[in-house]
């Protein structure tokens, strides 16, 4: 395209007179060959090859639609700041996505749902549509620069609301997923004195036992009676607790600091927070590779169930880990991707952050199971020997001959010397004495230990107390878990401060002041977990609310980019500011496989929620037990309420973008700008990003140079 004709030139500059100086472009337009006409001749004939890669030839008369609004009114843009380096960037990114779900949900869904099936299936949908969803989000966000709510006006206006529903999102999350941290850094500093606290019962006064301590086992009365001082009932309430508060305030201080300069200091911080748990999960893992009994946990692990492979449940469950790991979403990665230069792969960025998170999740499942087989193989052993004993009363009874008596080697292997003696004995003898023997099965104990997901920090301590100097083991380990969640609440966090900063543009020029402003309420807010009940509301808010709101935000996202501002029209977009072709089977994922996935994955959560009754882990402190309640009629109310009011801003900014469009709809054809991209400029420096050219244009440019135009596509 090379000339633009007289008469439009004429109209256009007539448009120009009646555009308001003082207007703010809020809809910018162009053609992919206008892109492509602004670039020299070199660059012009490759970006023609991009196009013609991901474009077909009914889509040349597409329109791409984007948003300026990094300009204020004065015409001074504000500097958007920067990660210092790529580094920091993928740091960022991989702290927000590897959390305590991936820890150990994992491992405990992997056990339950076929082994190594269940990873088969996790590897499949991770490629399929994890990565495509991370590749959107990242991708989003380095186009637009913009945080969740000011992307997806962009997409479209039609669902602009579902920006304002992330941004709702992880405040909720934040509130109590910052609880969590404090828990564990509570254990964190009860770690430092030896012998740990939570491996013994505490004495009573008259220096006996405490008796609802010697009911249960030590781990489990600590959690409940020392950390929580959980009531038996939800329904029962009280004050915030004096030392959980005080965590609570210790970890917002560290978010605090951390992000008061943006992400110039955020970087610096994710350097420990996010290797070190890394580190800490290798040690972990070559120190359970080396106990006793950990091939056969690893055994269990490898053993593929096949009908596990057809089964919806196992499905359903696989896509709500997946979706609950990676976390898409939150608005936290198109947040964070909106300070890096637009020319950065975000592609190969996905494919970091999900095998990152892959492999986090497969070394702690192989650590849990490790140390899960020694435990077993310690009880087996354990019941060996407590079967000898039995036979060795009844043969001191003279109810058994002396033939039965068991070989003295038994007690340096149980395991394997037990049950060879027990098939040697003569068929008769063997008939006496199967009747007054428990049964010890390795894979029947396994399944007792793997009983339920648990809390973390109950099952990490059971697992710390196996080896020998837990101490150290158990600094080490809250370390791991208060690094990992520390990452993951700088993430979120990022995903609330970046949307307000980009919706109210004042709010840059005092980052320090926002930064606190958010941190303040939220520390207040997050005192509502930390009573006595507290934690029944957090299990309420992560087992059964977060997943709908998230499967409803990702399932807008993706049709607002595949159908509403196009599939195609986006991967070129993309070409154009990474410099390189684009697979097309991007396109295919976004606009039907994904889609089509989310939206079975959210019906089925869904229907599961509304069929079965909801249901906490509570502690009865008249049998010093364990026990599961139902959630009362009012706390269903409360979920409910909790999901309508997340999702309700996505009605409510559809109705209000038809209202504005319908009343004044001049205004906004009057507001319009074209942009057009060029190339970054080659150098060192971060900051230079890709130039926009800002035309005062009302009317879209059509194709001039059709003809000239196709027989180039022809030639290619």
């Amino acid at each position: 395209m090379t000339t633009v004709n007289e008469d439009m030139e004429t109209q256009e500059e007539k448009s120009q007179l009646s555009v308001p100086s003082t207007s703010i472009s809020l809809t910018a337009t162009t053609s992919a060959y206008q892109l492509v006409s602004e670039l020299p001749t070199e660059e012009s004939q490759k970006f023609d090859l991009l196009s013609a890669q991901v474009w077909s030839d009914e889509d040349n008369e597409d329109i791409l639609e984007t948003l300026s609004k990094d300009e204020p009114k004065d015409g001074a843009p504000h500097e958007r700041p920067i990660w210092a380096n790529k580094t920091e960037y993928l740091l960022a990114q991989v702290g927000f996505s590897v959390g305590l779900s991936t820890i150990w949900r994992f491992p405990y869904l992997c056990f339950h749902n076929g082994g190594g099936s269940f990873i088969i299936i996790y590897i499949l949908m991770m490629f399929l549509v994890g990565i495509p969803l991370l590749f959107l989000e990242m991708a989003a966000g380095q186009r637009m620069r913009q945080g969740s709510i000011g992307v997806w006006k962009v997409i479209s206006p039609w669902i602009g609301g579902v920006g304002y529903t992330s941004f709702m999102v992880c405040v909720i999350v934040g509130l109590y997923y910052s609880v969590l941290m404090a828990w564990n850094l509570f254990y964190l500093v009860q770690s430092f004195q030896s012998p740990l606290p939570w491996l013994l019962c505490p004495l009573s006064q008259n220096s006996s036992t405490d008796s609802e301590c010697s009911r249960t086992n030590p781990t489990t009365y600590f959690w409940y009676r020392k950390v929580l001082k959980a009531t038996d009932e939800i329904e029962v309430d009280g004050k915030p607790l004096l030392h959980l508060s005080a965590s609570v305030l210790v970890i917002w201080l560290i978010i605090c600091i951390s992000m008061i300069k943006g992400p110039k200091s955020t970087g610096k911080m994710l350097y420990i927070s996010v290797l070190l748990p890394y580190i800490i999960l290798f040690s972990l893992l070559i120190r359970s590779l080396m106990m006793k009994g950990a091939y056969f946990g690893l055994k269990n692990l490898l053993a593929a169930k096949v009908p596990a492979l057809y089964s919806v449940e196992v499905w359903r469950r696989t896509g709500n880990q997946l979706f609950l790991s990676l976390g898409p979403g939150f608005g936290s990665f198109t947040a964070i991707s909106s300070y890096i230069p637009r020319s950065n792969n975000c592609i190969i960025d996905a494919y970091a952050v999900a095998f990152l998170n892959l492999l986090a999740s497969l070394t702690t499942t192989v650590f849990v199971f490790a140390v899960m087989g020694h435990l077993v193989t310690d009880n087996t052993e354990k019941c060996y020997l407590m079967n000898a004993k039995k036979v060795m009363d009844l043969i001191i009874a003279q109810v058994l001959p002396p033939e039965a008596y068991p070989p003295d080697s038994l007690y340096y292997d149980p395991s394997s010397i037990f049950p060879k003696w027990l098939n040697n004995l003569p068929e008769h003898i063997k008939n006496r004495i199967l009747p007054n023997l428990t049964e010890c099965d390795l894979s029947k104990e396994l399944n007792k230990v793997m009983i339920g997901p648990g809390v973390v920090i109950v099952t990490f301590s059971d697992i710390i107390s196996l080896f020998s100097g837990p101490t150290f083991w158990s600094i080490i380990t809250f370390l791991l878990l208060v690094n990992l969640g520390l990452s993951t609440v700088i993430g979120i966090i990022q995903g609330i401060i970046t949307p307000l900063q980009d919706t109210f543009s004042s709010l840059r020029e005092h980052s320090k002041l926002l930064t606190v402003g958010v941190c303040v309420p939220m520390f207040l807010g997050s005192l509502l977990f930390v009573r006595p009940s507290g934690s029944y509301y957090v299990n309420l808010l992560d087992d059964y609310w977060v997943s709908l709101p998230l499967f409803f935000i990702v399932i807008l996202e993706t049709i607002a980019m595949a159908w509403i501002y196009g599939a195609r029209r986006f991967l070129t977009d993309l070409s154009i500011m990474m410099g390189r072709p684009i697979s097309p089977i991007y396109r295919w994922l976004w606009c039907f496989l994904s889609p089509f996935v989310l939206l079975v994955l959210f019906l089925s959560t869904l229907i599961h929620l509304s069929v079965k009754d909801i249901t906490y882990l509570a502690w009865d402190s008249r049998n010093s037990n364990e026990v599961t309640r139902i959630y009362p009629s009012w706390a269903k109310a409360l979920l409910i309420f909790l999901v309508i009011i997340t999702v309700l801003p996505v009605p409510v900014y559809f109705f209000y973008t038809v209202i504005i469009r319908v009343v004044s709809p001049v205004s906004m054809i009057h507001n319009t700008a074209i942009i057009t991209f060029q190339p970054e400029a080659k150098g060192d420096s971060p900051k230079v990003g890709p130039r926009l050219q800002v035309r005062q244009k009302r009317q879209k440019i059509i194709k001039m140079d059709k003809p000239k135009t196709e027989g180039k596509l022809s030639a290619l």
